[in-house]
């Protein structure tokens, strides 16, 4: 057994070179606190790093996803592309049908709220709703105005459903889809005119129509002075929705085509509205009339008999 005092510190040479002398042997660097940790020739630095960027993902691997899923588009005869059209959640919805409600001055609804993700969810629903809106409380309304009366009997008029749901569907695909296309027509005219896609453009028809359902609600009040005041209100805030989200697209064109371009979008809009309040809530009923009016008749007719 060796004594203490054989015992003595050796310094070794170049680690490399005893490892490569001996390449079965371990080896330990002990440094000094001032030193930096070294670097083994052979390993390469970034395998940890890919690895690391692998599992909790970095900003360009999210990037070429994100770009990546943008790119796949699948054919229009299957399910996949018309869902897309439904991908949005309720918060993206909220908020749109807030900006609808709520438009600022000076920005664009479509840069602001539709672009990032168009959807035909909000619109379709909004749509729907307005529909059975307006056809359940015209007979609401209806029944309301002649309650009371002795001669009339309350008939539920079912056809107000379909009635109502062709001129608001019609009115939220044809007129987007005439202003899509005067839209590109003007484009090749002009070249720096802004151009809104076709969804784009039902999107922004569809939740501008949003305020028109409580308004529908509130036109039970059997009085047209407060229906009115509700009409003029609802096509202000919508009506300023739809021209200053069309105003920038036409603005760089012909001062007079421009004007009338949104002049006539904000008439057809007030057609829309007048015209559903004139026919659904405003429409003279018949139904009680002709048994009032049989007496005099039947008194005209016994005294030429006589």
């Amino acid at each position: 057994m060796a004594a203490v005092g054989d015992l003595q510190f050796e310094e070794f040479g170049n680690a490399a070179a005893t490892a490569a002398e001996n390449p079965g042997a371990t080896t330990i660097s002990i440094e000094g606190p001032g030193e930096s940790p070294t670097h083994q020739a052979g390993l390469p630095r970034g395998s940890g790093g890919e690895e690391d960027d692998e599992l909790l993902g970095n900003d360009d691997s999210d990037k070429t996803e994100l770009l990546a899923g943008q790119k796949k588009s699948s054919p229009f005869w299957t399910f996949e592309y018309y869902q897309t059209f439904f991908d949005v959640d309720t918060y993206q919805v909220f908020d749109r049908i807030k900006g609808s409600l709520l438009p600022i001055p000076g920005k664009n609804f479509v840069r602001l709220y539709i672009r990032s993700n168009p959807d035909l969810y909000g619109p379709f629903w909004i749509c729907a709703t307005l529909v059975f809106a307006i056809a359940i409380s015209g007979n609401l309304s209806n029944f309301l105005i002649h309650l009371g009366e002795k001669t009339y009997h309350y008939v539920p008029e079912f056809r107000k459903v379909s009635i109502a749901a062709t001129i608001i569907y019609a009115y939220a695909w044809l007129v987007p889809l005439a202003l899509w296309g005067f839209l590109m027509w003007r484009n090749s005219k002009v070249m720096n005119i802004v151009s809104y896609s076709f969804l784009e453009i039902v999107c922004v028809y569809g939740y501008s129509l949003f305020i028109y359902i409580p308004t529908a609600v509130l036109w039970i009040i059997p009085q047209k002075a407060v229906r009115w005041i509700l009409v003029m209100i609802a096509l202000g805030v919508s009506g300023s929705v739809l021209a200053m989200t069309f105003w920038p697209a036409v603005r760089e064109d012909n001062r007079r085509i421009a004007l009338a371009t949104i002049v006539t979008i904000v008439l057809l809009h007030t057609l829309l509205s007048v015209g559903c309040l004139a026919y659904f809530f405003d429409a003279p009923e018949m139904d009680h009339l002709p048994t009032a009016t049989a007496a005099p008749n039947q008194t005209v007719a016994a005294a030429k008999a006589s």
